[in-house]
């Protein structure tokens, strides 16, 4: 793979709505998770990897971990040392990721101050790490994703944690209605812009 050829590709923006996907259905009103595609089924370990490790694939996973920067891990490479890292080593590192013998290398951990005081704890895998991670979300997320809950909004491509909080707002303002909200983490912000919102829970 000649990833010294890669050139920027912007990355997909998860925290933005494309074509009103950030918010569930109004028909939506299950929770339930919806079973796996059939065309999923009979996807083996085997198959799977291979389509990860697949160099259409591997190229799309380069130019998006360089189009995304970030800093070196613990091998202290940056994406251009890594490019040329993986023009002699890839073959081996695709062969111990077939063969299973590959271990991903310790993420550096860095501390990130918050602006009201306190520090953030970050971790930041080796580039090749981000690579073969890349890769993988790339061949699993299309196949998984859609066995989601309508009503789940965590990590997930063109949802994020405000549109679950409008999501519940529009719901508790149904009159008539029973529900039950269960709000995890979102932090202070989430909290408050919950509080400031009228709501009817029965």
């Amino acid at each position: 793979m000649s990833l010294g050829s890669a050139v920027h590709q912007k990355p997909g923006q998860p925290g933005r709505n494309a074509g009103g996907r950030g918010e569930a259905r109004p028909e939506a009103m299950r929770d339930e998770a919806r079973p796996a595609r059939h065309e999923t089924e009979g996807s083996g370990r085997d198959d799977l990897l291979a389509q990860a490790l697949a160099r259409e694939n591997m190229v799309l996973a380069w130019k998006r971990v360089k189009a995304n920067r970030g800093s070196a891990g613990v091998d202290g490479l940056s994406i251009a040392e890594t490019a040329a890292y993986l023009k002699t080593h890839w073959p081996r590192l695709r062969e111990a990721l077939l063969d299973g013998s590959y271990r991903p290398q310790a993420v550096r951990r860095v501390q990130i101050p918050k602006p009201g005081g306190g520090v953030r704890e970050l971790g930041i895998p080796t580039v090749t790490d981000r690579l073969i991670q890349q890769a993988l979300l790339q061949v699993l997320q299309p196949k998984i994703d859609p066995t989601f809950s309508e009503h789940s909004y965590g990590f997930r491509p063109y949802r994020r944690a405000h549109d679950a909080v409008l999501t519940v707002i529009a719901m508790a303002a149904t009159p008539d209605d029973e529900r039950e909200f269960g709000v995890e983490g979102g932090g202070k912000r989430s909290r408050n812009f919950l509080a400031a919102r009228p709501r009817k829970l029965t």
